[in-house]
């Protein structure tokens, strides 16, 4: 029986659960662990990809009665799941979060200086500085709620379209635009204060 589950498609396979057999999910845990563990470590520390991978495909199990099938493929349904239980994860560490400016170390701040006195691009490659460019990205992020945070990430770091990231979040083009925006101005913002408190 396992081994035939393995050779039906996704739909089938979907189908196969609602109508009560259950153990036929670990198919689709085989077929999609690399997929959503990719997604899940985009988005989230190292530390925590695997406890929110498992919570992703917990949710994906108790939402399948609500997958059709119809013009949405299983893999993009899973990829709206994944990403949303990525952003409930920024959501609750917004909430308990305790980030001082203070972690930024004197590289962070020497990088910080050069990006502010010269935000050419090419200039920032030529300097070898991506991983403390991402180091200080990070601390930023963490400034910003949930949902600035995922609109970001998905449309600047991602270069995902506004229409797949309203897709991906659930919701409207138009909310992403408007988001991306403020999310942005606020990150701006964030430098800037951090610029004037490091006395670069």
């Amino acid at each position: 029986m396992a081994r035939h589950n393995e050779q039906l498609s996704d739909d089938a396979v979907v189908e196969s659960i609602k109508k009560g057999q259950t153990q036929a999910f670990e198919v689709l845990l085989t077929r999609y662990e690399s997929f959503v563990l990719r997604l899940v470590k985009r988005h989230v520390p190292a530390a925590d990809v695997e406890d929110t991978a498992q919570e992703a495909f917990i949710r994906a199990y108790r939402s399948l009665p609500t997958h059709s099938g119809r013009g949405n493929s299983l893999r993009s349904w899973l990829a709206a799941v994944v990403v949303r239980t990525c952003y409930d994860y920024w959501r609750r560490a917004y909430r308990s979060r305790e980030t001082p400016l203070s972690r930024l170390s004197p590289e962070h701040e020497h990088w910080l200086e050069s990006a502010l006195a010269d935000a050419s691009q090419n200039a920032l490659e030529e300097r070898g500085a991506a991983e403390q460019a991402r180091e200080i990205l990070d601390i930023a992020l963490e400034q910003l709620s949930a949902e600035d945070r995922m609109v970001l990430e998905l449309v600047y770091l991602e270069g995902v379209s506004g229409r797949e990231a309203a897709a991906l979040l659930g919701w409207s083009t138009a909310k992403v635009k408007v988001r991306c925006f403020r999310a942005r101005r606020k990150l701006e913002a964030f430098l800037l204060k951090l610029e004037k408190r490091e006395g670069l």
